[in-house]
């Protein structure tokens, strides 16, 4: 037997919007997502709703439910209060483009500016060698499906908008300790993340990680030994010495 629940929507566009509330019905077994589109069927089909694979794969279906941002595919209607109005609105940290689209170019942006894998020449035999050990390190942070829920929820861009241009974010910082922590990369990017991504404005609330919808452990397994090499490499005085000595520093493991 169908049921009923109040759905509170955000209707507009870059010019602004209000929320405007819809009744529609749900059966046992429906995600938030399907909801929208028997909305979107029923009574609002012009709902502008982002979704692709509806399987929690594609990071497509981001949005803020109740005020937490999560994904419309992934989220049950059996895990919410259906005997209360359901609040359903964009991404707050990006750009709306229209009703819950929206403009998440700012993170293809700083996409760009990911110095590539760098491998070293191959050995005689042809043969690169890695530590089992080594591979499972970075295993985890190629989960990431690119819902930018971490991003919205960071607070540093969240609150302050201004500080987009000099940080990157904690998805970026998750694709930054996949190429640092690769065993086979040479490139050094411990630089760039200190004096263009703004790693050092992360503060470590875990925010980012308590929304990654994979689990992933953004804030232990990334930022904070992202955060140790650019300590080492910069502020540790025994290094320092050691680097004007030598005549450079070297990237670890």
């Amino acid at each position: 037997m169908a049921r009923v629940a109040k759905l509170r929507i955000w209707r507009g566009d870059a010019s602004g919007g209000q929320l405007h509330d819809y009744d529609v019905p749900w059966e046992e077994g429906m995600v938030l997502l399907d909801v929208l589109h028997v909305l979107q069927a029923t009574q609002a089909g012009d709902l502008a709703v982002r979704w692709n694979c509806k399987a929690g794969k594609c990071g497509s279906c981001s949005a803020e439910v109740n005020g937490k941002p999560r994904l419309m595919c992934m989220t049950r209607m059996s895990s919410l209060d259906t005997t209360q109005p359901i609040t359903v609105a964009p991404m707050k940290t990006f750009p709306v483009m229209r009703d819950l689209v929206t403009d998440v170019s700012f993170n293809f942006e700083m996409a760009k500016r990911v110095p590539a894998f760098k491998p070293p020449p191959r050995p005689p035999d042809g043969k690169y060698r890695m530590m089992q050990e080594d591979i499972d390190r970075v295993q985890e942070f190629h989960k990431c499906i690119e819902c930018f829920l971490c991003q919205d929820v960071c607070h540093v861009i969240r609150d302050h908008p201004e500080n987009k241009k000099v940080f990157a974010g904690p998805r970026f910082f998750v694709r930054y300790a996949a190429l640092e922590m690769h065993p086979l990369d040479t490139n050094d990017r411990r630089e760039l993340l200190k004096e263009q991504m703004g790693l050092g404005m992360c503060n470590i609330t875990k925010c980012c990680t308590e929304v990654c919808p994979e689990g992933i452990k953004i804030t232990d397994n990334a930022i904070i030994p992202l955060k140790e090499r650019v300590v080492d490499e910069f502020f540790d005085p025994v290094r320092w010495v050691w680097s004007k000595v030598t005549g450079g520093g070297s990237k670890e493991g």
